[in-house]
């Protein structure tokens, strides 16, 4: 039988809607493959990557051992060690890894002091110095911003004067344990974007409660503002920045010297507390690590212990730099 003239047609029309729709899901299924091809060679680039990471680890951590037998006594910046790129040989791409000291800036989990007990309470005298490190930096709100951040990591839950505990802040609560990146500081009562630009150069997060030591022989000039921290009120940052320019060609020996001539400058004599936080060798390192490796980079910054030889990385995180 003859279809009718309606129904003309019908059957092209369900052939063509069939390969429209096997067309569809076949483009779907390619780019899915595609994807999935990038992804695994993303994976592949970015494991390469972090393994020549690796390698540069152990590379930096051999020499910074090297370097502290050497000058047991002392570690200063002869030699051009700080900050030096120094490379690893990688197929099709470049690894590169810097050294500094990693001790010259402010620990913020020594705001606190650790009991036997494992808690923890605010160290005034640490509190005290954090809000003059951020006076020198005029930042507003310096007193209130370091008792905010002592009541964040601190494991009571009453506040200093002018601090902020759980019941200051809004959908979250204080971390009541110390901190393990000085990003952290950004979540704390009082710190603005602008403040913690102000503030992150010059603070860490060392995984100690040991308030940080300042090496006298690796601190430069435009770092004087972390040995203004420690000086009396009567000194200032220039005063710090002209104490350091007087280093010796070859560091010092112990710290006496260092500050004895700011007694005879006349800028009074610091507390033995702010005496005890300054050496003249490095316990902590800071290494950045950048690698490029076909299509893939990676940027790593790790902590180095050399409490003890040989020295190990015991912190490292991936990403951009701070």
């Amino acid at each position: 039988m003859r279809p009718p003239d309606r129904e003309r047609g019908a059957a092209l029309l369900t052939v063509l809607l069939l390969v429209a729709v096997i067309a569809v899901m076949a483009a779907t299924a390619l780019e899915r493959l595609r994807l999935s091809t990038r992804l695994t060679a993303n994976a592949v680039a970015l494991d390469g990557a972090r393994g020549y990471a690796y390698a540069a680890e152990t590379l930096a951590t051999k020499r910074v051992t090297a370097l502290l037998r050497q000058a047991t006594d002392r570690v200063t910046l002869d030699g051009g060690w700080s900050g030096r790129p120094f490379g690893l040989p990688i197929p099709g791409g470049t690894a590169v890894a810097r050294v500094v000291d990693g001790g010259n800036c402010l620990n913020l989990n020594a705001l606190v002091a650790r009991n036997p007990d494992g808690t923890s309470i605010a160290n005034p005298l640490a509190v005290a110095q954090f809000a003059r490190l951020l006076r020198l930096l005029r930042v507003p709100g310096a007193e209130n911003i370091a008792a905010a951040t002592a009541d964040w990591i601190d494991s009571d839950d009453v506040a200093l004067p002018g601090g902020a505990e759980d019941e200051s802040y809004r959908g979250y609560r204080t971390a009541g344990t110390a901190m393990a990146d000085p990003s952290e500081l950004r979540a704390v009562r009082g710190v603005t974007a602008e403040a913690y630009r102000a503030i992150r150069p010059w603070v860490c997060t060392l995984p100690t409660a040991d308030r940080s030591v300042i090496n006298i022989n690796t601190l430069l000039p435009e770092q004087a503002v972390l040995l203004a921290m420690l000086l009396p009120d009567a000194a200032g940052t220039a005063q710090a920045e002209a104490l350091i320019r007087r280093r010796p060609p070859g560091g010092y020996g112990s710290v006496d010297p260092f500050w004895n001539q700011l007694s005879l400058a006349g800028g009074g004599t610091p507390a033995m507390d702010a005496r005890a936080q300054t050496g003249v060798t490095s316990r902590w390192f800071a290494l950045a690590v950048d690698v490029t490796s076909g299509d893939a980079e990676l940027h790593e910054q790790a902590l180095i212990d050399a409490r003890s030889l040989p020295v190990r990385v015991v912190s490292r995180q991936w990403g951009d730099a701070p």
